[in-house]
């Protein structure tokens, strides 16, 4: 059945505060259940969602480096009057607009205020059902060798397919998409975002692991120690983490 995403980790030096602008951005609650802050739709924290892919901003001492983040989300928006509104709130809220070549484009490009990338898109049909997060963009040399790990770790199933992006998305065709991106730059430094991932229930972490090791997987070691996760990184370098269930 494969692992599936639950959040998208974001470190930050003031983890509350940037909780805090996630929930702005997504229209949820930002809680503070103990060391890190999850950021979901209100009502109460669920853990592990049935249906989104939440965000958990986790404290770090340093903050970030120059180099890019190769993780990043895009947000859906349903035209362009709320695009307009998002930005302009968020800018308020202290994003900041970001330059990265990408040109005269439709979506704007923005940073959060400790400086992670992310794309507020102008409405498209694909992402009406996506909820407020359209995609998790995972920048890569081979998207297509890509998606073939990810598609075997995860069990999404590919919805379009080029030399230069790969979608995916879960069989049942809820939640964000996974988009894997063609960048010509290797990965080279530590990202401050990256996807979690937990077994369906009645699975095993360690034999999720072993499998996703298999696929091309590499041991990852942050100094994190004795922890109830696995840190990894798929076959170009990019970090995520296999979580436990209990």
């Amino acid at each position: 059945m494969g692992l599936r995403p639950v959040h998208v980790n974001i470190k930050a030096v003031d983890a509350p505060k940037v909780g805090r602008f996630w929930a702005e951005a997504l229209g949820w609650t930002a809680y503070s259940p103990g060391v890190t802050t999850y950021v979901g739709p209100a009502g109460g924290p669920v853990w592990p969602d049935p249906v989104v892919v939440g965000v958990d901003v986790v404290p770090v001492p340093e903050g970030r480096g120059a180099a890019k983040n190769r993780t990043h989300l895009d947000l859906a928006t349903a035209s362009p009057a709320h695009q307009a509104e998002l930005v302009a709130r968020l800018e308020g809220h202290g994003a900041t607009r970001l330059d990265i070549g990408q040109g005269d484009v439709p979506w704007v490009v923005l940073a959060d205020p400790e400086g992670n990338e992310f794309c507020v898109l102008e409405p498209r049909e694909r992402y009406r059902d996506t909820g407020p997060i359209a995609a998790v963009v995972v920048d890569c040399v081979e998207p297509r060798a890509m998606a073939r790990f990810w598609g075997a770790a995860t069990g999404w199933t590919v919805r379009r397919e080029s030399d230069d992006l790969v979608l995916l998305r879960s069989a049942d065709g809820t939640g964000p998409y996974l988009e894997l991106f063609r960048s010509p730059t290797a990965h080279t430094a530590p990202d401050r975002v990256h996807l979690d991932l937990l077994p369906h229930p009645g699975g095993d972490r360690a034999a999720e692991v072993a499998r996703l090791k298999a696929l091309g997987a590499v041991d990852l070691d942050l100094g994190q120690g004795d922890v109830p996760w696995t840190c990894l990184t798929d076959p170009e370098g990019n970090a995520f983490c296999v979580l436990a269930r209990d």
